[in-house]
């Protein structure tokens, strides 16, 4: 990644991290056209550190994809994750869209609740829930009413947005994604979706002698 990217650093050793490698595929075998690192274990959540596409091989939506990928991995390990903080002004353009058009697309086609709480998106999707609040925030979702958040948006503007940050292709099937994540301890693990706190609305059951 040095190579192509002029603001990359390097500070620790690679045994540390885990590499994940796309590769295009044809008659001649297998051809790496990107990779992205991610640390064995992060104490902060991260779930990707760096990425790359390599050049000759860029605006065919391959560093969405990894994106994407690094997600899906997250919620097999059953966690929610981030990537690498501060990012760069690249990861800043192309993490917002696949945010965006994640979340919208979750509450558009995904969810069947009435009532949802940021932490509920979280759990779905995997997406750390302050970047979900970042980019509520960023689409003027995210209303605040007497020192609370609320998520206020009809169906109409969620469809107008949509469009302008649609999912894109190649997308990541989960269905064909085979892998066993290194399991740890989830009462200790505060990056587990089963630590994270219910929604107000499952609270609200619980007290009324609901589940």
């Amino acid at each position: 990644a040095k190579l192509f990217l002029d603001h990359k650093t390097l500070y620790f050793d690679v045994d540390p991290f885990l590499f994940y490698v796309l590769c295009e595929v044809d008659d001649r075998g297998f051809h790496p056209v990107g990779y992205y690192s991610k640390e064995k274990y992060s104490d902060v959540g991260y779930n990707l550190a760096c990425i790359l596409t390599f050049p000759a091989h860029q605006r065919k939506g391959y560093g969405r994809f990894l994106i994407a990928f690094s997600y899906e991995l997250s919620k097999k390990e059953e966690k929610v994750g981030s990537p690498e903080k501060p990012m760069s002004d690249l990861g800043q353009q192309a993490y917002k869209p696949y945010w965006a058009s994640t979340v919208l697309d979750f509450l558009l086609n995904q969810s069947d609740e009435s009532s949802l709480s940021i932490m509920d998106i979280s759990k779905r999707t995997s997406i750390m829930a302050e970047d979900i609040v970042f980019t509520l925030n960023q689409l003027g979702l995210l209303k605040i009413i007497q020192d609370v958040y609320f998520i206020a948006a009809d169906r109409k503007l969620l469809e107008r947005l949509a469009q302008k940050y649609p999912i894109k292709e190649p997308r990541v099937d989960p269905s064909k994604l085979h892998w066993t994540p290194f399991l740890t301890d989830v009462k200790r693990d505060k990056f587990s979706i089963h630590s994270k706190k219910p929604s107000v609305e499952a609270q609200e059951n619980r007290g009324a002698g609901g589940f």
